[in-house]
This record gives structure tokens, C-alpha cells and sequence, in this order.
């Protein structure tokens, strides 16, 4: 092989190997980005929760054999954040019942039929929140009422303040939180299938919240 024929090969693949290499090194500045935990750096004022980064999970127990995992695919809400963090801050979550996502299109609508959840009538399932108690740095046990069904019960979270920075892609100021909670659908009416379907329904959140623009 002669030298020349090196060098030509060379002289074409070596622009494409460079544009790969800038092309494969442009997310790393998003992969090191970073948030804080100091509640007192978090700006004061309304964060909308950001449908496409937040998950709300439901799991319950399926004849002993698995805990069953059941999601909701909208949702929209509120944190009021104040001066002072998670103690004096509240936040309002209301979930599009509608939008339960069994995997299963026929257990879809059953579960929203009038024998569970009666989507026609209770569209909306809501979470208000009422007391928050510190457990830890960045972390604490939040109560709220629970409204299901048009029935309304308190019921407790577990939650962590994941940290806050403004979105390297947006460049909006971004809160993220994680919660984890359990609670008896038995005490909102539904308690049909039991008890091959479990009472105990353990909720998972994970959310993020976006500063809302003066003025919005």
C-alpha cells in the first residue's frame, strides 16, 4: 500500500471523524450538569408541574403473585413556593382519571368504569397538600387530602427535594422532586376484586416543577 493512498484515505475520513467526535461530545456538557439542595437558593414564586418529566405511579398486590404497576398519563399542578422551603411552600396535583394506563385496553376500562373509578362522573383525581414535617436536609413526610372518587382522605408522602438549577435546555428555573406513599382504596370506596386484588395501593412520584413566567 503506498504512502499517497495512506494519506488520501486519511485526508477523506478525517472531517467525519471530527464532526463524530463534536457530535458525541455535545451532550456530555448536559450529562455534568448539576443541581443544588439549598432550599434558601430557590426562588420564590409558582412552579407548573412539566408534564413530560413527571411519572405518577400506582402498584397493588395481584394474587400474592406481583404488585401490579398502574400509570397516569395526565396531569397538570402547582407548587407555591415561599420563602422559607418546604415547610411554608404547598403544592396542588390534579391527575386526568381518564388517562389510567393498565397496559391492558381491556382492564383500562374496566378500572374506569362506574364499579372503580367512574371516570364519567369523577374525572379528576386531586392531591391538595396541608402540613409538611422535616425528617431530614432535603427531605420530610408531607400530608395532604387525597380526593378519589369524590371521596376525600388524608394520606402522607415521603418526600425528597431532588434539587434545583435552571434547565440547561430550557434555561427556566427547575425544582425536582421524588415521593413515595401508601394508602387503603378501600377508605375511597373501591374495593371491588378484593381480595384478589389487593387494599394496600403504593403510589410513586417523581416530578419536576417549572418557575412560572411574571406575569403567567
Amino acid at each position: 500500500m503506498s504512502s499517497s493512498f495512506v494519506r488520501t484515505m486519511l485526508a477523506r475520513a478525517l472531517p467525519g471523524a471530527l464532526l463524530l467526535t463534536a457530535i458525541a461530545c455535545t451532550p456530555v456538557q448536559v450529562l455534568t450538569h448539576s443541581v443544588s439542595q439549598n432550599e434558601a437558593r430557590v426562588p420564590v414564586g409558582r412552579y407548573e408541574v412539566d408534564p413530560d418529566h413527571t411519572s405518577i405511579t400506582f402498584d397493588i398486590d395481584h394474587f400474592k403473585y406481583s404488585r401490579f404497576t398502574i400509570r397516569f398519563d395526565r396531569k397538570q399542578g402547582q407548587l407555591d413556593w415561599s420563602q422559607g422551603g418546604l415547610e411554608r411552600s404547598t403544592a396542588a396535583i390534579t391527575i386526568d382519571a381518564a388517562s389510567i394506563d393498565t397496559n391492558v385496553p381491556l382492564l383500562d376500562k374496566m378500572v374506569k368504569s362506574d364499579s372503580m373509578l367512574d371516570v364519567s362522573r369523577y374525572p379528576e383525581i386531586r392531591f391538595a397538600s396541608t402540613h409538611f414535617e422535616r425528617t431530614g436536609e432535603s427531605r420530610g413526610t408531607l400530608t395532604g387530602d387525597l380526593t378519589i372518587r369524590g371521596v376525600t382522605q388524608p394520606v402522607m408522602l415521603d418526600v425528597t427535594f431532588n434539587g434545583f438549577a435552571p434547565d440547561p435546555l430550557t434555561k427556566k428555573d427547575t425544582l425536582g422532586f421524588s415521593a413515595d406513599g401508601h394508602f387503603s382504596r378501600a377508605k375511597f370506596g373501591l374495593a371491588t376484586w378484593y381480595p384478589a386484588v389487593g387494599d394496600d395501593i403504593h403510589v410513586r412520584v417523581q416530578a419536576e416543577f417549572v418557575k412560572t413566567p411574571a406575569g403567567g
